[in-house]
């Protein structure tokens, strides 16, 4: 027979304190009424448990629909005290523990083992989870035989599915595995089945090889970077930030908190100091391009912070951004704390380099940011560590720039259409491979129109980039750099880049430097993917009539060729995004090259692709540098007709040289020349001191890199 269990994941007292804030103009009071309008709205329709249907189907959503509000309702009753909202929630799982066993098990269509609710297991999990929370919150209210009843007919049943039928995909190391071993462990103290708690916290065998502490410790770099990116981050912390707090108080003398130098506080900070200042997280590996700090998980992760690793001014900007907190006692800390300021600001994050790896020893994810005389945040991102397992894309050393609110070198994100079910079921569609991950899809070099690894990703998870620099603290220039020089066969990769402030810009400008090197010539593409108007080239080209793809190599094949042209010297494009104007000059240091203008689109009969443009630098050599700026500037609106400062100051951009000990260019403006040095050392420290033979002249500086300005007039 059961035995009666109380909420698992809130007490007494904090129920009275929540039940508070109903009515008050507080971020707690206003996501109480949110969740109460959004749960009396879903109430209205009839309970209904459905069969199966499509990922992303009406049926899908249904049932993702039910367990979320369920888990709503369960603590909206204790913190209203509301009657009916547990009576949806006995009512909805006693049709639940009807239905369960009569379902089969999904047609499996991909490497995921299907549910009987849904076509993955991953999502049975997901439901498994909120169920049993809000079961936790209204059994006080159910009768000995309702409650045994939904045990014996979908707990029990879920349970052992979960851990005997699929015991081989239970402890594997995964954002998945850290919502099986989430909802396993909830559920079974919602079940008073201890066993399965300790199965969750240590692993099926209970000696530590999986389960919860395995997840978090081999999963999160020490810098707390999650390997598959922001994306999956957020989706993966909601179940860790839950269940730590289940652990927190229901096995206190693992002090979870606390538990390898704090990783849990340390994921929250990684995972909120990857995002743009607009409060979207870049699209590193497979990834939603709409993603952001307002995600549920996240908000559940920020109020956690607060309430465990204490409150500064960036997590209570985090939280205007937001709105809302999680409505849990952690996010009544939160909301206390933000009540009692008047003059929250929007977050600032310090630049920082995450490193990768569970010893942080497989490179590491830049993440560069500085502000201009308005305050406004312009953030470069570069990737140089680990692939990403399964949803990683070949493009390290790639790299996304945010300034002025918006995205400007920006990242596809994911080929798919998430619970969009006549787009394959809202599953990762074939273009996912052979666009979206491939090397030319992203702002990086492709060599020989061949995807970095030649996308085997077996051999991309045993390599990784090699950080080089990461300089956060110069007031003139901030500058980070790394080397691939194992994805591809024979050949070296060294990406340096910087934002320079200067008087003669009206914002910082981005130089970015891309050293080849190889015995043998090849083909180097180098990609810049924008947004905009083109305004303006200093070369001739010609717009095709008659539109060709790039190539018929993978990636390739769904670029249309829109036009293209011969160029030497300092190549530019101008473009306008949204309000504001965008120059790039890039060169190389071959004698020969072609600016490529590409959009998407092409071998595309499903229309699967948005339609994205970008331009490509192509040249040809065996040891190359390939050196470029982006100059933001101007203002434009349209509505009153408005346009200043359509033209950069930058006027050329040269590359003296480059050796196996450094790399010199020249960037001029009519007022100033700007030569940049570059250590290409990998060995090279903050104090090292430089001599570089290149063009017949001596360059000395101290440290990575250093730059020298010359007046012209």
């Amino acid at each position: 027979m059961s035995t009666l269990v109380q909420p698992i994941l809130l007490t007494g007292n904090e129920v009275q304190q929540l039940s508070k804030e109903v009515g008050r103009d507080t971020l707690m009071g206003k996501a109480i009424a949110k969740n109460v309008k959004d749960l009396e709205a879903f109430m209205r329709l009839p309970i209904e448990v459905p069969g199966h249907g499509e990922a992303g189907g009406y049926e899908h959503n249904r049932h993702k629909q039910n367990y979320t509000y369920m888990n709503l309702a369960g603590r909206l009753f204790l913190i209203t005290g509301e009657e009916r909202y547990a009576q949806f929630v006995r009512e909805l799982l006693a049709s639940y523990a009807d239905s369960y066993l009569t379902f089969d098990f999904h047609v499996q269509k991909n490497t995921n083992p299907t549910g009987r609710l849904f076509h993955q297991i991953l999502n049975e999990h997901v439901w498994l989870m909120f169920s049993s929370l809000a079961y936790s919150c209204v059994a006080s209210t159910m009768t000995e035989d309702e409650r045994q009843h939904v045990i014996d007919n979908l707990f029990n049943p879920m349970l052992d599915m979960f851990t005997v039928k699929y015991a081989h995909d239970f402890d594997r190391i995964h954002n998945h595995g850290i919502w099986a071993v989430a909802a396993v462990g909830i559920c079974g103290l919602a079940v008073n089945r201890r066993e399965f708690l300790d199965m969750s916290v240590y692993g099926l065998d209970r000696d530590g090889s999986g389960g919860f502490l395995a997840q978090i410790s081999k999963l999160f770099a020490p810098s707390g970077y999650y390997m598959e990116g922001p994306y999956y981050h957020r989706y993966a912390i909601r179940p860790l930030c839950v269940f730590a707090e289940v652990l927190h108080r229901h096995m206190p003398e693992l002090d979870i908190f606390n538990y390898k130098d704090g990783v849990i506080g340390r994921t929250v900070e990684a995972m909120l100091a990857t995002a743009y200042p607009n409060g979207q997280f870049p699209a590193l590996n497979d990834a939603s391009r709409t993603m952001s700090i307002n995600d549920a998980g996240v908000q559940v992760a920020v109020s956690q912070y607060a309430e465990h690793y204490g409150i500064d001014e960036n997590l209570l900007g985090m939280a205007k951004i937001q709105d809302s907190v999680w409505m849990h006692a952690c996010g009544l800390t939160l909301s206390k704390a933000f009540e009692s300021k008047s003059d929250v600001g929007l977050p600032f994050w310090p630049s920082v380099e995450l490193n990768e790896g569970p010893n942080g020893d497989r490179g590491a994810q830049g993440f560069m940011r500085v502000q201009d005389k308005d305050k406004d945040v312009f953030q470069l991102v570069m990737n140089y560590g680990q692939h990403g397992m399964g949803h990683g894309n070949f493009d390290t050393l790639g790299i996304s720039y945010f300034n002025r609110g918006k995205e400007v070198l920006r990242e596809y994100g994911f080929g798919r259409w998430v619970n969009v079910e006549p787009k394959f079921g809202g599953r990762y569609l074939d273009e996912n491979k052979t666009y979206a991950r491939q090397t030319i899809a992203h702002n990086a070099v492709t060599v020989d129109e061949t995807c970095q690894n030649y996308f085997d990703v077996e051999r991309a998870d045993s390599v990784h980039g090699e950080p080089h620099f990461f300089c956060a603290d110069h007031q003139q220039m901030v500058g980070m750099g790394a080397f691939a020089n194992a994805h591809y066969d024979g050949l070296g990769q060294q990406r340096s880049v910087f934002m320079l402030k200067h008087e003669d810009f009206e914002a910082p400008l981005l130089i970015d430097l891309f050293r080849l090197t190889s015995d043998c010539a090849h083909q180097y593409d180098y990609s810049h993917q924008f947004d905009g108007q083109i305004i303006r080239t200093n070369f001739d080209y010609e717009a095709h009539k008659e539109l060709n793809v790039v190539s018929d190599a993978l990636g390739y094949r769904h670029l249309w060729n829109v036009a293209q042209g011969d160029v030497t010297g300092s190549a530019l494009v101008s473009w306008l995004q949204e309000n504001s104007y965008y120059t790039w000059l890039g060169t190389s240091s071959n004698p020969n090259g072609q600016i490529i203008f590409t959009r998407t689109g092409a071998n595309d009969p499903s229309f699967n692709l948005r339609s994205e443009q970008s331009f490509i630098l192509r040249t040809h050599g065996e040891d190359t540098l390939l050196a470029s700026v982006v100059e933001t500037h101007g203002y434009f609106n349209e509505e009153f007709e408005q346009s200043v400062n359509a033209r950069g100051v930058a006027k050329e951009i040269r590359v003296i040289g480059h050796s196996d000990s450094a790399s010199v260019v020249e960037i001029e403006t009519e007022k100033t020349r700007f030569t940049l040095m570059v250590s290409n050392d990998p060995n090279v420290t903050r104090d090292s001191v430089n001599h570089a033979e290149i063009a017949g002249k001596t360059y000395s500086w101290v440290g990575f890199y250093a730059i020298e300005q010359a007046v012209l007039v």
